[in-house]
């Protein structure tokens, strides 16, 4: 374990429910690929070549794990796109035949979770969406087949 606590914008994520790390980014559950940067711009091209390897790479294994037959990749950039934490990070959604009758209504599913989070953390800044416990078990699982 080389950190308790990782930092994700105001957040911490408890290092059991990292299951990847690099010298640059960390994949965890819940909250997936980041980089301690608030914008895509703000990348280094190094950063951005390490992200987007531990994603593809992620995805792939996400992608079989999950018995899916493809992948949305989707990153918030800014306050207006619905960023609600102030890092980059990417959502890797598994999808499968049929998961939505139109293939863009996850974009407004993706939206109206990022609303309920953003009031969730309003109200309640510890997040305890899941405890860590639960966070660990899921992460246990991905590290089983992680690179």
């Amino acid at each position: 374990m080389a950190v308790e606590y990782y930092d994700f914008g105001p957040h911490k994520i408890h290092h059991s429910s990292v299951f990847h790390t690099t010298d640059l980014s960390f994949a965890s559950v819940n909250l997936r690929p980041a980089v301690p940067v608030k914008r895509v711009a703000d990348l280094t091209d190094d950063e951005t070549i390490d992200l987007w390897r531990i994603a593809t790479k992620l995805g792939r294994q996400l992608e079989s794990y999950h018995k899916a037959s493809s992948l949305t990749f989707c990153i918030q950039d800014g306050p207006q796109a619905g960023q609600t934490v102030p890092h980059v990070h990417i959502h890797i959604l598994p999808r499968k035949i049929g998961d939505y009758e139109n293939n863009d209504d996850i974009y407004d599913e993706i939206n109206e979770k990022e609303k309920e989070l953003n009031r969730a953390l309003e109200v309640d800044k510890e997040r305890k969406d899941r405890s860590i416990e639960e966070m660990a078990i899921e992460a246990d699982e991905y590290r089983k087949f992680v690179f």
